[in-house]
């Protein structure tokens, strides 16, 4: 470890010490990489508590808001692997969260809607994100936590430049 290179956190495989060699050409890369790893962990332990895998909650945030899609658009919206969303909604499903329906504008298509049942759940999970979000800015203060999000959006939008994997875009596009 460099002399400059401040200590990660205590002595946690999770958290090891120091910055790899390699990663000092992106110490900042390396940084969100590590964060963003961490932050799924402790939304995972958040959601287990409300029976909830990552990534379903935001098919769950998606479907509140939106009502019925048809599960092609859900697809989009989450930009997950088809394969991906389709387990989700079949756990879901048994779960009593979501209700699957053909479109009838088009039998071929089927709708996807948050079921009456998943009122509860979205109270629950609401309670998660908000313990996370106290979890993850501990120490904070308000000025730095609006500084914080300025410039994660500002890192997005670099990222979403970059990699031309934009949700606006896409959505423009399509």
């Amino acid at each position: 470890m460099k002399a400059d290179t401040p200590p990660t956190g205590p002595a946690d495989p999770a958290c090891p010490p120091g910055l790899p060699a390699v990663a000092e050409a992106g110490p900042v890369s390396h940084a969100l990489s590590r964060v963003a790893r961490l932050h799924r962990i402790a939304a995972g332990k958040a959601l287990k508590g409300v029976g909830l895998y990552p990534g379903q909650e935001f098919v769950m945030m998606h479907l509140w808001d939106a009502g019925p899609v048809r599960q092609s658009e859900l697809i989009k919206a989450v930009e997950l692997d088809p394969s991906t969303v389709t387990k989700m909604l079949q756990r879901l499903e048994q779960a009593g969260h979501v209700r699957r329906r053909p479109d009838p504008a088009d039998r071929r298509a089927v709708l996807v809607e948050a079921s009456d049942a998943s009122c509860g759940l979205l109270a629950q999970v609401e309670r998660a994100w908000g313990e996370l979000e106290g979890h993850t800015l501990a120490g904070l203060d308000e000025e730095e936590c609006a500084t914080l999000l300025r410039l994660l959006t500002r890192v997005e939008t670099n990222l979403c430049t970059e990699t031309a994997d934009c949700p606006e875009r896409r959505a423009a596009e399509g």
